[in-house]
């Protein structure tokens, strides 16, 4: 009776313990599920290592950058020296607000209205508020370029253990149904159609604990560079009104 309960009852597929096994003996379902986490896994170590290697370039080029911006005595030449910091955040801060203070210096020739030596015009100071909108802009900008793609990260690491569990759930109502189907079997019949279920859950986690690994340490990363561009911006602010408060 008990050889004739585990001939006929198909719980758990061909079972020969390796993992392979398990994968193709599952159900379509949790075949499904396992192929939903290997695109997920694949796009998000994609994004990993593109992330990484940028976030690192920049990291790199801000320090290149700053430590040539501190031993330069102009700003136009720290202009001209920083085009070829292609990654480089801070640069690229640098280059937009700079642009503007040389067209806010042009039309100020233009139209010259207060004599040297003069408090500054309210234009002066209208022109500095410009300065630093435009510096925060493009502050913004490569905030976004930095946090983009992270929110599949983020959104990797919060579904795909449901997604997960959700194959597993199904893969064991699959073997219970099969159970009430049949009649009982015995732990080495049932216990393959549940290892099997249960691999969707590994996939689950194996996507989504390096998505919120990574997720984490790019946001500390760019948490820093942050505040190193907003310290930057800071300190070009004060220098553009300390030169305008002696013209």
């Amino acid at each position: 009776m008990q050889e004739i309960s585990t001939t006929n009852v198909n719980l758990g597929g061909h079972f020969h313990g390796s993992l392979l096994d398990m994968i193709l003996n599952a159900s379509f379902m949790v075949q499904f599920v396992l192929i939903s986490l290997l695109f997920f896994s694949v796009i998000s170590w994609a994004i990993i290592f593109m992330k990484y290697r940028m976030l690192k370039k920049a990291k790199r080029e801000n320090t290149t950058f700053l430590e040539m911006y501190l031993k330069s005595g102009k700003l136009s030449d720290v202009f001209t020296l920083s085009n070829k910091f292609s990654y480089s955040n801070v640069a690229k801060v640098f280059r937009a607000g700079y642009a503007e203070q040389v067209t806010l210096n042009k039309f100020m020739k233009e139209n010259p209205s207060v004599p040297e030596g003069s408090a500054p015009s309210a234009f002066e100071i209208k022109g500095i508020d410009n300065i630093e909108r435009t510096f925060h802009r493009a502050g913004s900008t490569e905030i976004a370029k930095m946090e983009s793609t992270l929110g599949f990260l983020a959104t990797t690491g919060s579904v795909c253990p449901f997604i997960g569990l959700f194959g597993t759930v199904w893969g064991i109502m699959d073997t219970f149904r099969g159970i009430g189907t049949k009649g009982s079997a015995t732990l080495a019949v049932v216990a393959p159609g549940i290892s099997e279920a249960l691999v969707a859950t590994a996939a689950g986690l194996a996507a989504a604990i390096p998505a919120v690994v990574f997720y984490n340490y790019f946001q500390n990363n760019i948490k820093v560079m942050v505040m190193e561009m907003d310290s930057f911006i800071s300190e070009l602010l004060n220098i553009l009104e300390r030169y305008y408060a002696k013209r």
